[in-house]
């Protein structure tokens, strides 16, 4: 191992130093829902092709001008209910213009006229509907009902688009496990006239059992859960149009269960792209297809990587353009923007950074800037930019160090700019975009002012490599380092993730912060090689070998810690979830005798029991790469268990499956090792609700009994 390096302690927390009073576990755990986390303003939107915001406060709708920062008029409950008098509550809004709300009240879509106190629409939908999505322009909603798909209108409630009795067919849901940044499984068209969806064939997918215990007696619940090197599912797009009531499919051949993602509309609605990539996932193909005939109209380029090709956002068009679209990619290292055309020219690599682009919002009024987001210089943040689309020329609208959420107005005049960081729990100002001001118009106060919590530190530390890692420290609110201290190691580690963010609490949850005060322990996490927004090299080091580098860079933490004198190197714990279980057992049973306790939670133990979309991009095939499923197979390193580990699964996760943890038992049980384990019965991937706090005080008593 090589020396740690500690670089710098940016920023840190404090929560004061004179308060008394004790914060519980399981109100921490509950916090959201006991007021122990930074208030916000509710209902926050802007007026569409507006300079004007709105915002409630109690059962008023406030409409402010963000030029002149006044309230310009005021929407109430009351003045709702003379209209929809079954309102018990303001409604969220979906949209807002000029003159008209549209809200969800149950099945039905309301479109309200404020302006005239008038109902102008309503659309309804099946009460069962799941998987909606509402659109303003066909003034209609999409839904599932089983494995089919609904539109329901302001005449028509369920107009089937799909009437597929096959289960296997499932349509208009997300499909390939969400991955590849799929988070739905319909799509409208900009003019509203169409609506495009996915449908899967899940015939070649295993059926994998969970059991459902509250049936009398218990019965058999079948998922399809396509598990790395075996059958997965077969993809198909759908457009249904509907003036003509009738579907297209594109004429794709899926019978190699290769990939159909990142699926956009061209605005004058003749044209769908679509990136395929291959099952392989080292190779992609963005493709243009024709609406009317489904056929493929030609290629517009291809990316290849030795490693892994992940395309994960759609492409943004121009204003006023049906031909030239930005589009990002990593092809460079990090998440870049580059000009194309649907001819498939590419007209430029638009920005060039060292650091990750993370989305773009949308464009100034005279189509000459874009609004994005990305980290900036420090990955540990989140900022809002404008770039010249002529120039690349870029400017930083964010300024304030953090976490920044933005929104955007229709013209691009003003950002709504919501942010916090390790000493900001909450503010939110109107960036006007031109002159770069910025007023603030809400600041949370903190939530935790009141009670006995102690500090958090941001650190860099070196990897083997001299690569930077990122990690933070917790101390308890009476730190003495004059004493020594047990050590909680909280890890995740995976991709698509980043525990140690400049945000309130510095990306923790509340338990971490209030443990340490309550049990005098250091909390410690690290984000390691394969975490999120550090670009491609970073975050695909780990490739065919998961657990290699993760176990070598936090080892690098454990290390530092035991070169601080007030950390008793004798008494360190871990503890993670998911990723974050697979890494916690693959730490405990790896490197015997420098933890005395582990706690995972939903561990991955065997990776060709995981899913083929995720694990294939990261191990390749069992098939292709015996070796490395070989090696990280954690149920392989039982017999070095030195400590206690408690394993910990929902009875019906339907991510990683309880299969994982079960064969870890086994081979406990065949080597004569005892480990102890807890299940939570009907709970999937994550305990939630309540139970989370029954969870949470289990996991840190196991710690607290057993770091010793």
């Amino acid at each position: 191992m090589k020396k740690i390096v500690t670089l710098l302690c940016i920023y840190t927390f404090f929560l004061g130093f004179s308060q008394q009073k004790e914060l519980s576990i399981e109100d921490a755990v509950l916090g959201y829902y006991k007021g122990l986390y930074p208030s916000s303003l509710n209902n926050l939107h802007w007026v569409e092709n507006t300079n004007t915001y709105v915002h409630q406060i109690e059962n008023e709708l406030i409409f402010t001008d963000a030029k002149t920062s006044t309230v310009t008029s005021k929407l109430t409950l009351e003045q709702l209910q003379k209209t929809y008098t079954s309102l018990k509550r303001f409604p969220r809004i979906a949209t807002i213009s000029s003159e008209e709300i549209t809200f969800r009240t149950g099945n039905q879509i309301e479109t309200y006229n404020y302006k005239t106190n008038e109902k102008v629409r309503l659309v309804t939908f099946d009460q069962h509907a799941e998987n909606t999505e509402y659109n303003n322009q066909a003034k209609a909603m999409a839904y599932t009902l089983d494995n089919n798909l609904y539109i329901g209108t302001a005449t028509n409630p369920r107009i089937a688009v799909t009437n597929i009795e096959d289960k296997n067919i499932v349509s208009g849901q997300a499909i390939h496990r969400s991955e590849f940044g799929i988070v739905k499984g319909t799509f409208w068209s900009p003019k509203g006239n169409y609506l495009a969806f996915y449908q899967k064939d899940e015939s070649n997918v295993s059926n994998y059992p969970l059991v459902d215990i509250n049936t009398y007696p218990a019965s058999l619940k079948n998922i399809k859960y396509p598990m790395a090197g075996q059958g997965s599912e077969k993809a198909k797009i759908g457009i249904y149009s509907l003036q003509k009531n009738k579907t297209v499919y594109l004429n794709i051949d899926t019978s190699d269960e290769h990939y159909l993602t990142n699926l956009s509309w061209s605005p004058d609605e003749k044209y769908v792209l679509v990136a395929e990539i291959n099952r392989g996932q080292n190779h992609f193909w963005y493709n243009k297809y024709s609406v009317k005939s489904g056929e493929l109209i030609h290629t517009l380029f291809e990316e290849t990587n030795d490693k892994w090709t992940e395309p994960e956002f759609d492409a943004v068009f121009l204003p006023k353009s049906n031909n030239n679209f930005l589009w990002l990619s990593e092809r460079d290292g990090f998440m870049n923007i580059y000009e194309y055309t649907t001819e498939g020219t590419l007209v430029k690599q638009l920005t060039n950074f060292k650091w990750v682009v993370t989305g773009i919002l949308g464009f100034s009024a005279n189509g000459k800037e874009v609004f994005i987001t990305g980290t900036g210089a420090d990955p540990r943040e989140s900022h809002t930019f404008k770039i010249n689309l002529k120039s690349g020329k870029y400017t930083q609208l964010t300024t304030t160090k953090g976490t920044h959420t933005t929104l955007l107005s229709s013209e691009g005049n003003y950002l709504i700019d919501s942010y916090s960081s390790l000493s900001i729990p909450k503010n939110i100002e109107i960036i006007d975009t031109k002159k770069m001001k910025s007023t603030v118009i809400y600041e949370a106060k903190n939530p935790l002012k009141k009670y006995a919590l102690g500090t958090t530190e941001f650190l860099t530390l070196k990897a083997a490599d001299g690569t930077d890692l990122y990690a933070k420290i917790t101390k308890p609110e009476n730190f003495d380092a004059s004493k020594k201290y047990p050590v909680l190691v909280y890890v995740y580690g995976g991709p698509h993730a980043q525990l140690v963010t400049n945000s309130w609490l510095g990306g923790s949850s509340l338990w971490m912060p209030a443990f340490a005060s309550k049990e005098n322990y250091i909390v410690f996490t690290l984000d390691n090689r394969g975490s999120a927004n550090r670009g491609f090299a970073f975050e695909s080091a780990i490739h065919r070998n998961l657990g290699d580098l993760e176990i070598e860079d936090q080892l690098v933490g454990v290390d530092y810690l035991k070169s601080l004198k007030y950390v008793d190197a004798n008494r360190i714990a871990v503890n993670g979830w998911s990723y974050g279980g697979f890494m916690t057992t693959s730490l405990m049973l790896r490197n015997p005798g420098v933890f005395t306790t582990a706690v995972a939670g939903g561990p991955v133990i065997d990776w060709k029991y995981y899913e083929v979309m995720y694990g294939e991009r990261y191990m390749d095939t069992p098939q292709e790469n015996p070796e490395g499923y070989e090696k990280t197979k954690v149920a392989n390193y039982i017999k070095n268990l030195d400590g206690k580990m408690l394993i910990i699964h929902g009875s019906v996760d339907p991510v990683v499956v309880p299969q994982h943890s079960m064969t870890l038992l086994q081979e406990a049980v065949k080597q004569k090792v005892q480990i102890d384990f807890f299940t939570y019965p009907m709970h999937e991937h994550n305990v939630r609700g309540i139970d989370r706090a029954h969870l949470v005080e289990k996991m840190l008593d196991y710690i607290l009994v057993n770091n010793k």
